[in-house]
């Protein structure tokens, strides 16, 4: 069964302005998907629609198989969404915010409380269930709303920019959380983000939105190898004052102890370094640089991926 199933989806505001532009898109029953693109390109406004936040339109929407026009309260039901901005009342402790959430799903308040307290431990914030939603930081308020999009057990979790702002430590704990409850519990996860390599680490499959069209969909493995250029900095033992040259390599100094190596297939990173190494400089560490993702926002409208 699909999770989402979307059909000639258009969403235009007044004036006139087409944030949404005849969207098709299928995304499996527990897929980790992602959805990318600049900023203005209809991501939000897309989810948006599928959550019964924004009125589409035109074009049909269905939810594990049941339409959102016509069967709206059983398909919002499959839904947690986790929006871009904080939303909660801040003058309310964490288990009275999660257990009021349940009650709007008809869950009692018996099985809410233990509902609460297993998703805020597996969050990393059991601690503060009797703080004050305000008094959090960032990053535990961006735990608290996934807490409660996810305390009325939903199939398809939606998350608008779920890591905007946030430290390591929070990222780590909610990319946990998120990995356990897609593999565990089979929850589909569709997300939207501007940190590409988060989509690079958690999603499996990936769609990418400009001017509210989808111009690529296919899984991440897919999209990932069409990207040959790689660019790394290697630390080298010895300081240098120039590079050698390697055919094929584009090597640059940062500093007399740093160089910038940039290449593509059909080069491989060892075989650059044992080049390096028969020109007696010697490489101490080496670090990736950059997302292959972000060329997928480099690349003019209409070009082929």
């Amino acid at each position: 069964m699909l999770a989402i199933e979307i059909s000639n989806l258009n969403k235009t505001y007044l004036p006139n302005v087409i944030a949404v532009n005849d969207l098709s898109l299928s995304i499996e029953k527990g897929d980790f998907f992602a959805i990318l693109g600049p900023n203005g390109s209809g991501k939000t406004t897309t989810l948006g629609i599928i959550a019964s936040l924004v009125r589409k339109s035109s074009g049909t929407v269905k939810i594990l198989g049941c339409d959102l026009d016509s069967e709206t309260s059983k398909a919002k039901s499959f839904i947690g969404i986790v929006p871009q901005e904080f939303n909660f009342p801040i003058f309310e402790n964490l288990i009275t915010i999660l257990v009021n959430q349940a009650g709007y799903f008809g869950i009692p308040k018996n099985i809410a409380l233990v509902r609460a307290k297993e998703l805020l431990s597996q969050l990393g914030i059991l601690h503060k269930r009797n703080t004050r939603a305000g008094q959090l930081s960032g990053g535990m308020k961006r735990r608290l709303m996934i807490a409660r999009a996810m305390m009325h057990n939903p199939e398809v979790l939606i998350l608008d920019e779920p890591s905007a702002g946030l430290d390591i430590e929070a990222r780590r704990y909610m990319w946990e959380f998120l990995e356990s409850i897609n593999t565990k519990q089979g929850v589909t996860i569709i997300l939207t983000t501007h940190y590409l390599e988060e989509a690079e680490r958690l999603c499996k499959n990936i769609a990418i939105i400009e001017a509210g069209r989808i111009i690529n969909c296919d899984s991440m493995e897919n999209t990932l190898s069409t990207f040959t250029k790689q660019r790394y900095v290697a630390e080298l033992m010895d300081p240098i004052e120039n590079v050698p040259n390697i055919d094929g390599v584009l090597l640059k100094v940062k500093d007399s102890k740093k160089i910038e190596i940039s290449f593509e297939d059909p080069q491989t990173i060892s075989k650059v370094i044992k080049d390096l190494s028969l020109k007696n400089i010697e490489v101490k560490t080496l670090a990736l640089q950059g997302n292959r993702l972000e060329e997928l926002f480099l690349k003019p409208s209409g070009s082929e991926l």
